[in-house]
């Protein structure tokens, strides 16, 4: 399969993901709940998370699409899906039942996930590695505003 195809699936399953994370919500950052909460003094504005997510999105279906192209197997299909259903599963926990422990050990699990996979590829491809580091450093951010959030409400 071309590249291209490859970038288009992944982009698919990517921006699917937030669709659905999205949906299951509840009004996220909207709700009363969420904005009546103690949040970290480095969380950024609303507009940042949808620009940053569309960024990151993109920049990691461009990652798996050429880790799809150059890989002899697909093996790494298995951390992709788990990964997609712990980003989903996230705003679940977190927005939509309000279960601030349970979003954090599952954005943890998200992050530890990407970081395994920046390691565990990166032999494969090589400097196309850089486009994974978006998602990680969000992550990072996103696990430290969750568990702010959790310390302090």
């Amino acid at each position: 399969m071309k590249l291209a195809k490859y970038i288009t699936l992944f982009l698919i399953l990517n921006f699917s993901a937030l669709a659905l994370g999205v949906l299951l919500m509840d009004n996220g950052a909207q709700s009363n709940w969420y904005l009546q909460l103690n949040k970290a003094p480095w969380t950024p504005p609303g507009w940042v998370f949808g620009a940053a997510w569309t960024f990151i999105m993109i920049c990691f279906a461009a990652y798996l699409g050429f880790l799809a192209k150059q890989s002899k197997n697909f093996k790494f299909i298995l951390l992709f899906a788990i990964q997609w259903f712990l980003n989903v599963g996230w705003n679940f926990a977190f927005f939509n039942q309000h279960y601030i422990s349970i979003g954090l050990v599952l954005i943890t699990a998200l992050t530890l996930l990407v970081i395994y996979m920046f390691y565990k590829y990166k032999s494969i491809v090589k400097n196309i590695s850089i486009l994974i580091l978006p998602y990680i450093i969000w992550l990072c951010i996103a696990t430290s505003l969750n568990a702010y959030i959790l310390i302090y409400n």
